[in-house]
């Protein structure tokens, strides 16, 4: 056992027969009406408890005060005897949680909202700073920032449940304290604070989503970056995030729920920014074989992206604009807000795709002609190339006067020398080999002949 100012004690006197005999006596008391008599006694018996070092009797009779202010809804006594016993001189701690534990299950027994925050708020006083009732007071402050949510105050419940650093409670099991990172996100997110989500989503480990019985957290978890994902316009993240969610109903079992969020991997996958993790997140979705199960639209699409011809733009639109963007699809084109926007920037990943597969297919070739090619006018065509180039996703040189477009990337002269002797030193390599060859012959031959 450990006192409040953390010495080890020992037990030196053993007072539960005493405690036995008294409880009932103050029970009586109590229903008497004379609860002050009773929580006088007991404040006599739990000094002897407390200073004989007696654990388990100071813990009954805290608990027993507790208990006996709650049957007599003295709610005002409660919060006073709660604050003077934490504040006792060589308290045992293993008492004052258990006490606290006690006043915690009466909260919700209060008779009205006001008694309820005076009782959370003189719990969180006297545990302020005490490891060892740590869990209480955080499930006390989450309640209270519930009490506030309700009130209409996101910005306060934020704030007060952001006191919280749980991932630095040892005691706290992983899906509660997993609970509480995720309920700091979401009001976070209904703050519209969006950087400190992504702070707090930083302290989860996806791991702790393995087991089975995490699954719920992980969906709720995955759904809570997608929102931040969103309002970032970060479609990659948004596709992997979907991509979790699918594998999850996947391994659950769930088909239905899996295919209509693999639509969703799709399109923000079509629709992100070029770079090798999107490319390879391209490859590893047309190698589904889910892909088979849903509208043959959106492998189609999938496969234009990753094949290295032009897309034509008009086409897209006839062929797919009308499935994507009925009632039955998914919301990515058709949501209010943001729909339009969407659609565009479809177009524009199409128009960067070309890009790229024309600086593959040519060295040098006209603006006009790569305008007509993409369908853009000449002014569009070099915004999208002068882009492309400052996020260095292709190579080009721009030549205004002549509107010529080089895509060769020029090469160090030094490399271009190596290369050129490397050449040599194989042709000459080459040339040996056919002078051996047929002297060879030749002296086959004339052994022949003899």
């Amino acid at each position: 056992m450990t006192s409040s100012e953390g010495r080890l004690i020992q037990m030196d006197v053993d007072y539960s027969e005493t405690v036995d005999q008294t409880i009932p006596n103050c029970e009586e008391l109590t229903r008497n009406g004379k609860l002050s008599d009773a929580i006088e006694e007991l404040l006599a018996l739990e000094k002897k408890t407390r200073l004989g070092s007696d654990m388990a009797s100071t813990s009954r009779v805290l608990v027993a005060i507790v208990r006996l202010c709650r049957e007599t809804a003295e709610w005002e006594i409660l919060n006073e005897q709660l604050v003077a016993l934490s504040k006792k001189r060589s308290q045992i701690k293993q008492s004052v949680t258990k006490m606290v534990q006690a006043a915690y299950s009466y909260v919700d027994e209060t008779p009205d909202p006001e008694k309820r925050l005076k009782l959370i708020e003189t719990l969180r006083t006297i545990t302020e700073g005490k490891i060892y009732v740590e869990i209480e007071r955080a499930r006390l402050t989450r309640t209270l920032a519930e009490i506030k949510e309700r009130e209409g105050d996101i910005t306060t419940a934020a704030e007060i449940l952001q006191e919280l650093q749980v991932e630095t409670f040892g005691s706290m099991e992983k899906r509660e304290k997993t609970e509480f990172l995720l309920e700091q996100m979401r009001l976070c997110l209904a703050k519209e604070d969006y950087v400190r989500t992504g702070i707090i989503s930083n302290k989860i480990s996806t791991k702790v989503f393995q087991p089975a019985e995490m699954k719920d957290l992980k969906l709720k978890y995955y759904k809570l970056m997608i929102e931040l994902a969103v309002h970032d316009e970060s479609y990659l993240k948004m596709s992997q995030y979907y991509y979790h969610i699918f594998s999850t109903y996947e391994d659950s079992g769930e088909k239905d729920k899996s295919m209509e969020i693999l639509k969703y991997v799709v399109l923000y996958c079509v629709l992100a920014a070029f770079n090798n993790e999107q490319n390879d997140l391209k490859h590893r979705l047309i190698a589904l074989k889910q892909l088979e199960c849903i509208s043959s639209s959106y492998k189609d699409i999938l496969d234009l992206f990753i094949k290295s011809e032009l897309i034509v733009w008009r086409e897209i639109q006839n062929k797919y604009g009308h499935e994507l963007k009925s009632v039955n699809s998914p919301t990515v084109f058709i949501d209010e807000s943001s729909g339009a926007l969407r659609w565009k920037k479809l177009h524009h990943r199409i128009v960067e795709h070309n890009i790229r597969v024309l600086s593959r297919c040519y060295t040098r070739c006209n603006l006009d002609r790569i305008s007509e090619l993409l369908e853009l006018g000449v002014d569009e065509t070099e915004k999208f190339i002068s882009d492309m180039v400052v996020e260095k996703s292709i190579y080009a040189r721009l030549d205004r006067l002549d509107g010529v477009v080089n895509f060769t990337k020029p090469r160090d002269p030094g490399q271009v020398l190596n290369e050129w002797s490397d050449d040599l030193n194989a042709l000459m390599e080459r040339l040996n080999k056919i002078t051996h060859l047929v002297n060879k012959e030749e002296m086959i031959h004339a052994a022949a002949t003899l």
